[in-house]
């Protein structure tokens, strides 16, 4: 973890299986924010503090800044990006368009790409298969976006020239990605017909202060835990 003099004024709780939760430990390493990191414990009652600190979801991660919670992975890195401005590289734009056009992709990552990977996790036959397709789809329309879209095209990340809002949000899901492709024996981002995105995700993965966090997931966890998840969900948001 970063050296940054902040460790114990801030704390996060979470899963280290959790793509959410590596989102989170991405911003902070990249900001170069020290931090406690405090294990929650994977299909395991939550702890009080957890229920405490996120009384309305109950669900990891949650960023504790000087004793205040703050929820939600994307918002944390937000808050992230407000509260430590100042420290280089800037996670969101600078332009209000281009800020929307980043909320926009990052809240695409969660709201149709995730949703039909998780599908893809947990399902059999007819559903596995669909859900699969429905996340070939979703990478498709991520790979077009990085050919034709102003704020992205010829960049080598969504935020330009650095790391921003969108390379996080997608990133964050890496080992998630593969996991999924094992589990389910499918190919959902195919080099050859997705190149761009194929390169950025290499590109993204090999960058400092992504690396290390991502290493920390073995995407053959999430074949261990496809069972469980079959039972629950995941306590992460």
């Amino acid at each position: 973890m970063a050296t940054g003099g902040e460790k114990g004024q801030v704390k996060l709780l979470g899963v280290t299986l959790s793509p959410f939760v590596v989102r989170v430990c991405i911003a902070l390493a990249l900001k170069g924010i020290d931090y406690e990191f405090i294990q929650e414990h994977f299909m395991q009652p939550k702890s009080e503090l957890l229920l405490k600190s996120n009384p309305v979801h109950k669900k990891i991660p949650v960023l504790i800044h000087n004793g205040k919670p703050v929820c939600e992975s994307m918002i944390i890195v937000q808050y992230i990006e407000e509260a430590w401005g100042n420290k280089a590289p800037n996670l969101m734009p600078k332009d209000p368009y281009d800020r929307a056009i980043a909320r926009f992709w990052a809240a695409f990552v969660d709201d149709k790409l995730f949703p039909s990977m998780r599908a893809a996790l947990l399902g059999q036959g007819e559903q596995l298969q669909k859900a699969v397709e429905d996340s070939v789809t979703n990478f498709f329309l991520i790979e077009e976006a990085l050919r034709t879209n102003q704020c992205f095209a010829g960049k080598p990340y969504f935020g330009g020239d650095q790391i921003g809002l969108v390379d996080i949000a997608l990133g964050g899901l890496s080992a998630f990605i593969k996991g999924v492709e094992k589990a389910t024996d499918s190919v959902l981002m195919d080099p050859e017909k997705m190149p761009l995105l194929s390169a950025w995700m290499d590109r993204f993965c090999k960058s400092d202060g992504v690396k290390e966090a991502i290493d920390s997931v073995n995407p053959a966890e999430y074949m261990s835990a496809r069972s469980a998840l079959m039972i629950s969900p995941p306590t992460a948001n």
